[in-house]
């Protein structure tokens, strides 16, 4: 499964039990206007019945005592987390900060409620046009199932499923369907299932009501994991049905199930399928199910959103890697979460990870992993140093902040009885993940710091805060943790084609799943922070529906050209397009890309013909007679794709000629000119160099021929036909051969 362990522009300061000490500036009568809206932070919602709005008020009296009005309770926090926006004073703001049963006091900034933050950042926000078609939209989520409670996927001013939905729900005794999830299936082909395992499409992993909210989720204001992330968690296109087949347990996700579940979406009727599932390297078309289960989909106009996979930053790594279907790779959101450690010497450094947990000010014992070996179990501090499964001795961390030489899952720690852990090395910090303990992940610097510190002590402690919300203005930007190109298999097709975002995504959860999957951990929510190309992928497929609810005769590939073609363009990094494919998505633009680079079945019958597939293999992936012959034999370069790649040798004189048809779906009568960049050493010609349109749906044909030598790995260039309207871009890559790395 293609997702790992598991940015709202303003800073949402979470203090834990810091008391923010500000100069009483006021008298003690404070009128409302010198109040300011600050949210208090109660941290979980009680497990027995309780009315929020008594307990919150009768608060406020005690703070604020005969001042005290009640609209200044503007909001109480009831759902999944206990808490309140209410105006203050600063020093009203100290009173309830000092109250046992608040955990933080913090400004609430004076920002419009987002998203989860990612469809917004991406130019797609919740007011956008929509057609009333997108009801009768079905995507298909081939994941761990889903949690049909949610309030994202409440149906209420849904009408009856499509007409044309053939598909079923698996009743039981715990899960049935609405007007909003129409159908939902599980499949175990061995029939063998795990304790832990739900036997129906209800998710017990959180993963598969993740993405689904994601793709086509319902609006739901106030959304957050314990605060966090705040804001209105919404899909892409909230009215479409969503149809679940569930064919990920504890185990995995087998092959057998996913094609099972293949043949029965593309059967049932859905429009868009979303598979956030991935092998660990890629693999041949014909070893993969998704594949060939993607290629039947097209032959009945369904588009397939794949993720790209987990196993970046090496070269060669994209697990998804079929032409006919859309790769998807990870992108950051303008959002990061911090975490401050505090030392026992004033010091404070600041790391990344999402930890709801607060400390409350309390300074822990700190070890180093390295000094508190598992000794009975074999283990020495060569291992303990880095934290690995049961490499420490409980007795010696039990209830003390450990310091870990590497970025682990925490599940050591946590287990060993730690009251937290401090991990330090050199990784990548683009991404911020959860731990079943509190936590925070800092560099190098950082953690040399800290252990000169615990060195030159004998008493050393530390403390660690719960998570900061900062803006990221590097955004967006191709997380490490995705996979990147080349093919291995096919390296003048360019994967992956676009990315998405995928980096600390809030969205939807199940609550028979920790927020991080770890036995143990009691944190049981509504919505979680995830992150992985599996996030990525259902933004893709959300715009995918989105694009097709406004054109709904349109074919896959043409669906996949308009995101291609009308990407933000992005850049940075030695990857370059390998990270990122075509660029940004941007759903807005897509609905009106000008020009579509369209193909069928046919076209990649061609290209697999081309490529050397012999009869008997064709029949596997296409399911008919296909036979290989002169007429239907096409080059990888005459595939219609939106891309342009090109494998070559360094110094090495390149002459390669590709062929396209573009179809005009802009303005009938148009006129484009193309336009091309290009770094020295490479010449790039399109002929014609301008296209005249005099009809929809014309198809007009060009070549573009590619010349010279290049002398870097990688080298980037790009080709676009303008109107004066439409913008249509398509990246070029030309590159060294390329291999794996591990």
């Amino acid at each position: 499964m293609a997702s790992k362990i598991s940015p709202d522009p303003f800073c949402l300061l979470l203090l834990g039990s810091l008391i923010i000490t500000c100069p009483l500036l006021c008298s003690s009568t404070v009128s409302q206007d010198d109040r300011k809206s600050y949210i208090v932070y109660m941290g979980d919602r009680p497990k027995s019945e309780f009315s929020a709005s008594s307990l919150h008020l009768s608060m406020l009296q005690e703070v604020i005592g005969s001042n005290f009005s009640s609209n200044s309770l503007l909001h109480s926090f009831k759902r999944t987390f206990n808490g309140f926006v209410v105006k203050l004073s600063e020093g009203e703001v100290e009173k309830i900060a000092a109250m046992s049963s608040v955990v933080s006091v913090f400004p609430n900034r004076k920002k419009k409620l987002h998203t989860t933050r990612s469809w917004d950042f991406m130019g797609f926000p919740q007011e956008v046009q929509r057609t009333n078609v997108e009801s009768n939209i079905i995507v298909g989520m081939l994941d761990t199932g889903i949690w049909p409670e949610s309030e994202s996927f409440n149906d209420a001013g849904f009408g009856p499923p499509p007409i044309k939905w053939k598909g079923s729900c698996q009743v039981s005794s715990n899960f049935s369907c609405n007007n909003k999830i129409i159908g939902a299936k599980y499949y175990r082909s061995d029939g063998i299932f795990d304790q832990s395992d739900v036997k129906s499409p209800r998710d017990s992993e959180g993963h598969g009501t993740h993405t689904a909210s994601t793709a086509a989720g319902g609006s739901v204001s106030m959304a957050s994991l314990y605060g966090l992330a705040m804001g209105t968690a919404r899909g892409g296109v909230p009215s479409a049905r969503i149809a679940v087949y569930k064919v990920c347990w504890s185990d995995g996700c087998w092959d057998a199930d996913i094609l099972a579940a293949f043949d029965d979406a593309i059967a049932d009727g859905v429009d868009i399928i979303s598979i956030s599932i991935g092998s660990w390297e890629p693999l041949d078309y014909f070893d993969d199910s998704m594949a060939i289960g993607a290629f039947h989909a097209i032959k009945y106009g369904i588009l397939t959103s794949n993720s790209g996979g987990n196993e970046g930053p090496g070269l060669a790594t994209i697990s998804n890697i079929s032409p006919w279907s859309l790769s998807v790779a990870a992108s950051t959101i303008d959002r990061k979460f911090l975490t401050k450690v505090l030392l026992g010497n004033n010091k404070a450094y600041e790391g990344v990870s999402i930890n709801t947990f607060d400390l409350q000010n309390v300074m822990y014992p700190l070890i180093y992993g390295g000094d508190a070996p598992n000794i009975t179990g074999n283990f020495t501090s060569s291992y303990s140093r880095f934290c690995f499964l049961n490499s420490l001795d409980p007795a010696l961390v039990k209830g003390k902040i450990v310091l870990c030489d590497a970025l682990v899952s925490g599940r050591e720690p946590f287990f060993a009885g730690a009251a937290g852990a401090v991990m330090q090395d050199g990784g990548a910090t683009d991404v911020a993940y959860s731990f079943p303990l509190p936590s925070s992940y800092l560099g190098i610097r950082e953690g040399r710091h800290i252990r000169s510190y615990m060195n030159s002590t004998s008493n050393a402690t530390a403390t660690i805060y719960k998570s900061n919300e900062e803006n990221d203005t590097s955004a967006p930007r191709v997380v490490s943790f995705s996979s990147r190109g080349p093919n291995v298999f096919t390296p003048d097709i360019l994967k992956p084609d676009i990315a998405a975002p995928g980096v600390d995504i809030l969205a939807a959860w199940s609550p028979l799943s920790p927020v991080t999957r770890v036995i143990g951990d009691n944190r049981m929510v509504q919505y979680n922070i995830d992150s992985g190309t599996s996030m990525a992928c259902p933004h893709a497929t959300g715009a995918a529906a989105y694009v097709k609810s406004y054109h709904p005769t349109w074919s896959p590939a043409a669906i996949k050209s308009a995101l291609m073609t009308t990407a933000s363009p992005m850049s940075g990094g030695l990857d370059a397009e390998f990270a990122y494919g075509a660029g940004h998505i941007n759903p807005v633009k897509a609905i009106n890309p000008g020009l579509v680079y369209d193909a069928g079945p046919i076209d990649y019958i061609k290209f697999l013909c081309g490529q050397g597939y012999n009869r008997s293999a064709l029949r596997m992936i296409t399911g008919d007679n296909s036979i290989c012959s002169h007429t239907i034999n096409g080059t990888v370069w005459d595939l219609n794709y939106p891309s342009f790649s090109l494998s070559t040798s360094r110094s090495k004189v390149i002459s390669r000629i590709f062929n396209r048809v573009v179809t005009n779906v802009g303005s009938a009568t148009s006129i484009y000119k193309s336009s091309v960049t290009a770094p020295p050493g490479l010449k790039i010609q399109v002929k014609p160099a301008i296209l005249s349109f005099s009809s929809l749906d014309q198809n007009l044909s060009f070549s573009l021929k590619i010349e010279g030598t290049v002398a870097s790995s990688i080298v980037s260039a790009s080709l676009a036909w303008d109107d004066g309207v439409h913008h249509v871009r398509s990246p070029i890559i030309v590159h060294a051969a390329l291999k794996r790395k591990p």
